[in-house]
């Protein structure tokens, strides 16, 4: 069992509620201590581990295959020497045998300099595999949703300036209708990106105030039918009896925006949106939302991945971070959203919103 001897009081509870693993050895290299993180991440209870040498608890090779813990000599290495930075390494025994972890040192001396003790900080290597190759994919779907409208832009700016005199008005009035057009669409794409880091960093600010949730949902589709939409596509469904709804009407507008938009693109037929209330009528906690159509649907192998980062499913055309940055913003709301398949056979998204209250509150 872990011992508070060589530890500071409470460390051991301490240890408990961090993030990520942590094991620590005492001045004679013996385990004292081990955290549940650390024992998921290595495979062991604490009771198999405490006690143990640290090299033989925690056996980690590097890229090369070599021993780090005789590379890193910390008990008889430099004495200057307090911190190891985070590098990745490789379990090469035991439960958890070829897991890669990110490791981290941090080395406590005594007065002497000798060692009081060391505590190790593990984490998952794959995971932060995972969030590099989400940030890689980020970088790639952004260049590559940037080049094809500054292209447009670059282009049709330089042909105006170079040859103005050769074209006619309406040829002049086309290009610039077409430059503003992927203009919109550069500051659609840094704004999504915006929302996706707010999102991710936990800052999404909200600015509630008491919202009109069915006039919402009309002004959204006067947007489209002024595209050029058929105004009898559309179609309200409301009950009375609503609760009071605090909420950010400009973040809820992007989302009724974003699922109406892919509504029309992607389904057919209908579209159909109905509110109502969210929870027994005589509590009602909110509102509920759905908006469906009658296209083909969405097949529910992917249901589960439909709101993740770039995943797009059968819905082509678009950054794959429209759908993210919707359930962020609901659950920003302290509301859910899930997809499901319609009563007509196409896609069903259903999102709540809680009365909430008001932000200066």
């Amino acid at each position: 069992m872990p011992s508070e001897e060589g530890l500071p009081a409470g460390a051991l509870a301490a240890y408990a509620e961090l993030p990520d693993g942590v094991v620590v050895a005492d001045a004679a290299g013996r385990v004292i201590a081990v955290n549940p993180i650390a024992e998921t991440l290595l495979g062991q209870p604490v009771a198999a581990l405490v006690g143990r040498a640290l090299a033989d608890a925690l056996p980690l090779v590097d890229g090369a295959g070599r021993d780090w813990w005789a590379c890193l000599d910390p008990y008889h290495g430099l004495q200057s020497r307090t911190r190891m930075p985070e590098r990745s390494l490789t379990l090469a025994t035991g439960p958890g045998s070829g897991r890669q972890l990110l490791v981290a040192a941090r080395l406590v001396r005594a007065a002497d300099r000798g060692i009081r003790r060391i505590v190790v900080t593990l984490r998952d290597g794959a995971a932060r595999e995972r969030q590099d190759r989400e940030r890689a994919d980020l970088v790639s779907t952004t260049a590559h949703e940037l080049r094809s409208p500054l292209t447009t832009i670059k282009g049709f700016t330089a042909t105006l300036l170079t040859k103005w005199g050769r074209f006619t008005d309406e040829q002049k009035h086309l290009m610039l209708v077409t430059i503003n057009a992927d203009a919109d669409r550069v500051t659609r794409l840094i704004t999504e990106l915006l929302d996706v880091s707010r999102i991710e960093a936990g800052r999404l600010e909200l600015h509630r105030r008491p919202v009109d949730l069915p006039a919402l949902v009309e002004q959204v589709f006067a947007g489209l039918v002024a595209t050029g939409e058929d105004a009898g596509r559309f179609t309200l469904d409301k009950t009375g009896g609503l609760p009071e709804i605090w909420a950010d009407p400009d973040k809820l507008l992007q989302v009724l925006g974003n699922l109406l938009e892919n509504a029309v693109r992607h389904g057919e037929g209908s579209v159909t949106v109905s509110i109502g209330v969210d929870g027994p009528p005589e509590a009602p906690i909110g509102a509920e939302i759905t908006v469906g159509d009658e296209g083909p649907g969405i097949p529910e192998d992917i249901r589960g991945r439909l709101f993740g980062k770039f995943a797009r499913g059968p819905l082509r055309g678009s950054t794959g971070l429209g759908l993210f940055i919707v359930r962020g913003i609901v659950q920003a709301h302290g509301g859910e959203i899930s997809v499901s398949r319609g009563l007509d056979g196409g896609a069903m998204f259903r999102f709540t919103v809680p009365t909430g209250t008001p932000s200066f509150l």
